[in-house]
């Protein structure tokens, strides 16, 4: 079929069906001829030079196309790898802008720019033509009838976040059709056990297409997670049944029903392009100076990503790109939030972080994305990369101080009551700066990357063989007991500890200040078999077993939730700061010993303490509008079984326990003055008057 191009439009960058036909543009500075490639019914190609070019962006218009339409990119310029230029025109390209993809790309040499296993590795040439391993992008008309679908905007203080992946959370569910893709996802019996949960938004590993790590394909495995992204509008394709993308969409609109947020974990710190041995996809062999960090010698790239590569966010354009896709994603898919991984990558320009830098100021002027949940994972492998409570608001951040130090204390480290404490309230030391809130604290004690709830207290030790790296991979620095029996059990006494040291870290979670973060799959007592870093276990071992759940634990866990949600005082913007208040005079936030005395700086640097107990209000400063009477009393007890004096009450006033990780179900007893707490146990007490007797 011959096809007739035209001038078109240089905005917007993409494939664009305006019903007549379709308009294509992209961004390459340093090319020096862009090459359309039309794909028909039979995979034949077409290859139609882009006519016009106005800056940087190349663009033309073809009439009497349609949506589903097949095509890609090859662009020709300089192959010089020292001066960082590695235009490649026997590479099919990918459309950084292409909103679906027909399928992964397939490993294969001739993938790669230059000639594998060649003496000059990536300085020589490779000439093979890339197509019969690439996806085609396809053009799609978006349009999708939403009706009354808008997004939810829950407050972050009434924001429980539940972390999964697609495929791991649904392919080893009984009762779903189709596992494994957005449709499983949205299904009725993940919906009803979501809701039952309590939790109020998913926060999915990435969907954005990504491809396979060589090494990986040559052991047998995959990419499972997808942090290696190369398609920043289109959903991967493995998790579509039919391939439209309306299946995402669909998706969303069933969450938003059931009162569910849809947060994306979204990779744009790094390409699946690797290093200078990587494959050429998209970005490489479009522009690879203008959308990478070089380094000093321009053949090689920046990695403090610790992947090969980082995109160069100051470059207008690469920017642009991030932005645009973000927009997206929030405008025409409809989610409500993104997880950056490795945000402190993002905040570099000229390779040193800064909170007001491009990508910070982009985003939180942007009217559409400064509405949105936005979380930053505040590290990253370059100098200088750990940034904890240095991204701005409105960023929330994931807070690894509170799985590490929460940990610690159940394990029975010496001197974490102090550690614990910070926690607690929320980590001010961290977040309580530049007029942030409480819940910009991230609170978590298991997610994807590390044990799992079960494994945390069931191996003493990672287990990594399955991965093919000899046990090296995944970190070391677990704060895991497996309580003297290296995992599974069938040793009563052992298995009724494991079952209460999880019930007490469910419970730290859930009534400390902050935002809480639920690990998919952790409610249920799923294990990975000790496997710490499952990021290529595409299978049972990455996968949530819903079989032989525990139910007792997940009703400890609706429990929890519950708990928090009925009392405004352990989910506040403001922090704590043991201030007195102004309509009662009493402190926010009371810190006492067992004895009811208030702790010392002796009490606070004794090794040996391993009980805490925090008398909690609304915080000082709080508008009348907002304030809420009563109190909770919180204790975390770590060592024997402990009698507790529980604060004076005014007139008429008591204290009823309302949560004990020592019971099977949920108390609801009025309190003596003193109390007898269980051995290594949580318990929450609420402050009554007479009327709530």
């Amino acid at each position: 079929m011959t096809h007739s191009i035209t001038a078109g439009h240089p905005l917007p960058l993409g494939a664009s069906f305006d019903g007549g036909g379709v308009n294509f543009a992209l961004f390459s500075q340093h090319a020096e001829r862009v090459v359309l490639c039309l794909f028909d019914d039979q995979d034949r190609e077409t290859r139609i030079p882009l006519p016009e070019r106005e800056g940087h962006i190349w663009h033309g218009y073809i009439a009497g196309l349609l949506p589903g339409q097949r095509y890609g990119y090859r662009v020709h310029g300089p192959y010089r790898p020292r001066d960082g230029h590695r235009f490649n025109p026997n590479k099919l390209l990918i459309d950084p802008y292409a909103k679906s993809l027909t399928k992964p790309p397939r490993i294969h040499d001739a993938l790669f720019g230059y000639r594998a296993g060649h003496a000059d590795a990536d300085l020589s040439f490779d000439r093979r033509d890339s197509a019969a391993f690439m996806p085609r992008c396809v053009v799609v008309d978006p349009a999708f009838s939403w009706g009354e679908d808008r997004p939810l905007r829950t407050p972050l203080t009434d924001t429980v976040i539940y972390e999964a992946h697609v495929k791991g959370l649904t392919m080893l569910h009984p009762g779903i059709d189709r596992p494994g893709s957005f449709s499983a996802m949205a299904s009725d019996p993940i919906l009803d056990h979501l809701n039952r949960l309590g939790v109020t938004a998913i926060e999915l590993l990435p969907v954005h297409a990504f491809a396979d790590d060589r090494f990986l394909t040559d052991r047998g495995l995959t990419n499972y997670w997808g942090y290696m992204s190369y398609g920043f509008f289109a959903p991967d394709p493995r998790y579509l049944q039919g391939g439209d993308i309306a299946e995402f969409q669909q998706m969303v609109a069933r969450f938003h029903q059931a009162g569910i947020e849809v947060i994306l974990d979204v990779v744009y710190n790094h390409t699946a392009e690797g290093d200078e041995l990587g494959p050429t996809l998209c970005f490489r062999g479009i522009d690879n100076v203008a959308y990478y960090r070089l380094a000093e010698d321009r053949r090689f790239y920046v990695n403090d990503a610790g992947t090969g590569n980082v995109l160069d966010l100051d470059n207008p354009f690469a920017l642009r790109l991030v932005m645009d896709s973000l927009r997206y994603w929030v405008e025409t898919m409809h989610v409500d939030g993104f997880r950056f991984d490795l945000c402190s990558v993002l905040g570099r320009t000229r390779g040193a972080f800064d909170p007001d830098g491009p990508f910070f100021r982009a985003v939180r002027q942007d009217p559409v994305l400064n509405r949105v949940k936005l979380i930053a994972e505040p590290w990253d492998l370059g100098r200088d990369g750990y940034r904890l409570g240095a991204c701005p608001a409105p960023f929330c951040e994931w807070n690894d101080r509170f799985r590490d130090q929460v940990r610690s204390f159940w394990r029975g480290d010496a001197g974490k009551v102090g550690k614990l404490a910070k926690r607690i309230a929320g980590s001010a030391a961290r977040f309580d700066h530049d007029g942030r809130a409480a819940t910009s604290s991230v609170n978590f004690v298991a997610a994807h990357d590390g044990f799992t709830l079960m494994d945390t207290v069931s191996f003493m030790r990672k287990h990594n063989d399955a991965n093919g790296e000899g046990n090296r991979d995944g970190h070391d620095h677990n704060m895991s007991d497996n309580m003297g029996v290296e995992g599974p059990t069938l040793d009563p006494e052992i298995l009724a500890r494991r079952d209460r040291r999880r019930r007490n870290l469910m419970a730290t979670l859930m009534l400390s200040q902050g935002t809480p973060m639920i690990l998919a799959g952790d409610e249920l007592g799923n294990s990975q078999n000790g496997n710490n870093n499952a990021y290529c276990q595409d299978n049972p071992i990455g996968w949530v077993r819903w079989e032989g759940a525990d139910p007792a634990f997940l009703d400890f866990c609706r429990q929890a939730i519950a708990f928090r949600k009925a009392h405004p005082i352990l989910r506040q913007r403001r922090f704590l700061h043991s201030q007195p208040r102004e309509q009662d005079g009493l402190p926010d936030l009371f810190w006492r010993r067992a004895d009811g005395a208030p702790m010392t700086l002796a009490d606070w640097s004794d090794p040996d303490l391993c009980l805490l107990a925090a008398e909690m209000r609304m915080a000082s400063g709080t508008p009348p509008y907002a304030a809420l009477p009563g109190a909770v009393f919180l204790v975390f007890n770590n060592g024997p079984d402990t009698s507790v004096r529980l604060p004076d009450t005014t007139q008429g006033g008591h204290w009823r326990r309302r949560l004990d990780t020592a019971r099977n179900g949920p108390p609801d007893e009025r309190a003596g003055q003193v109390e007898r707490i269980a051995a290594e146990s949580v318990a929450a007490f609420v402050l009554c008057d007479l009327m709530q007797m």
